[in-house]
């Protein structure tokens, strides 16, 4: 496996061989996107597939005047060969920049400014990742993929700039499986292995199954007591985001769930305070367009709204900075502020109510209000005195985040989880999160 300093070397080489072959008039960017990973997936706690993935791929934007045409491909690691195909590409886009028009929103970097960033964590090897996780397993019909090793990302363009960012991190997405759909769905994750933290998981799985096993309790619609834990509000969160909360060309237009924040006619709790923490996350510290991330971006502070992610587009057409956001605009390192509940002392907090631990099929039933539905899935469970008492049949929820975050949230937990992304389709994701549990006076649910 190469070093850090090796693919940075090969980059620099393979872009600065390609500087050499634009005319005059031309500007490149050029970006790198690659991993070395190692993944497990396990069922019936057994190992039932286990390989490596070491690829890179290199995206370039060949520029003359507003006019632009980009295009991608896998590199080999042979310099000749990865020269030639660069070269090959260069001329495909030249022929097709002769037939779009000027891009009236093109903006890019042309202050360089380079930027050599590399996370190293506390990872174990794959032999004795495995070995621990089926320990944990052992009895059980553990399900579910480990994956560890190096994301890495770099810019370049032929003004001279050069960005690189690695990180180093595990993903272990797993549950214990009963029958039908019954099972106790986790996640660990993170960028230093630590071996209670794992235990304190494996046994609140563990409690998970063995209360799964007794006969389902039954709720009708109504308004109950909530604890949603990380993984439920990172579901929610990831819907807000996805459909404009936090992106400038959404509030610009009018087309955010945030709508009524906008207008003055709503708020989030003062309790909730969220950035896009990109210090603290897996995505690379610097976009598309060569523009570096602050290591912070606030977006709502004590339940107001105070900044938004803003693309080099929307900075172009909305006459305001860019703050290094790529073209979606919702956040790829979200952070929710942690509370004051102790998180080994949920149960307690709780005290009697609904624990839901993963929410799926999320979408909105009115946007406009922020007004959202889903689905409750894998375990979630009836508990009475901090007891879990019994499982819970499947219930859909309707409610807004303006009761969720806002005038229904009682507290969150004094600890924000690292969650991963797992999604590995093509490649491994960089998204991430930190989020704490939230503790609701009360939740709605309809079915």
């Amino acid at each position: 496996m190469s070093s850090s300093a090796e693919r940075q070397a090969y980059f620099d080489e393979l872009i600065t061989s390609a500087t050499s072959m634009l005319h005059s008039d031309e500007v490149l960017l050029a970006n790198l996107a690659g991993e070395a990973t190692d993944f497990i997936r396990l069922n019936n706690n057994e190992v039932r597939q286990a390989g490596s993935v070491d690829q890179q791929k290199l995206s370039v934007d060949l520029i003359a005047g507003q006019r632009h045409v980009g295009g991608t491909i896998n590199l080999t690691g042979d310099t000749a060969m990865d020269n030639a195909r660069v070269g090959a590409l260069l001329g495909q886009l030249r022929a097709q920049r002769r037939l779009v028009p000027d891009d009236p929103y093109l903006l890019y970097n042309t202050d360089p400014t380079s930027t050599d960033n590399v996370k190293t964590g506390e990872i174990p090897s794959p032999e004795t990742a495995l070995a621990d996780i089926r320990a944990a397993g052992q009895g059980k019909d553990l399900v579910g993929i480990y994956a560890s090793g190096d994301t890495f990302h770099g810019f370049a363009n032929s003004l001279g700039q050069r960005n690189w960012f690695q990180s180093s991190t595990f993903n272990l997405d797993w549950c214990f499986y009963l029958q039908a759909d019954k099972a106790a769905k986790n996640l660990y994750a993170g960028f230093d292995w630590n071996d209670n933290a794992f235990a304190r998981k494996v046994d609140w799985s563990s409690q998970q199954l063995t209360a799964l096993a007794r006969e389902p309790k039954v709720l009708g619609p109504g308004d109950y007591r909530t604890y949603l834990a990380p993984r439920a509000m990172e579901e929610v969160m990831s819907l807000l985001s996805y459909y404009g909360a936090f992106g400038r060309r959404a509030h610009e237009t009018k087309q955010t769930p945030f709508l009524r924040m906008l207008a003055g006619d709503a708020h989030l709790s003062p309790q909730i305070t969220i950035s896009e923490n990109t210090a603290g996350g897996v995505a690379p510290n610097f976009q598309s367009s060569g523009f570096i991330r602050p290591d912070e971006v606030p977006l709502i502070v004590d339940g107001k709204l105070t900044d938004t992610l803003v693309s080099p587009r929307s900075a172009q057409e909305y006459g305001v900075p860019t703050n290094g956001a790529h073209g979606g605009e919702y956040p790829e390192s979200m952070a929710i502020a942690p509370g004051s509940i102790p998180a080994h002392g949920v149960a307690e907090a709780l005290d009697t109510g609904l624990f839901v631990g993963n929410l799926w099929y999320t979408n909105f039933s009115d946007m406009s209000a922020c007004r959202t539905t889903g689905m409750t899935r894998f375990a979630t469970f009836w508990m009475d005195s901090g007891e879990i008492v019994a499982p819970v049949s499947v219930l859909r929820f309707d409610d807004t985040a303006f009761n969720m975050l806002g005038d229904h949230l009682e507290g969150l937990t004094d600890d924000a989880e690292v969650l991963l992304d797992p999604s590995t389709y093509l490649e491994r994701s960089t998204a991430s999160a930190r989020l704490p549990g939230a503790l609701l006076r009360e939740m709605r649910f309809v079915l």
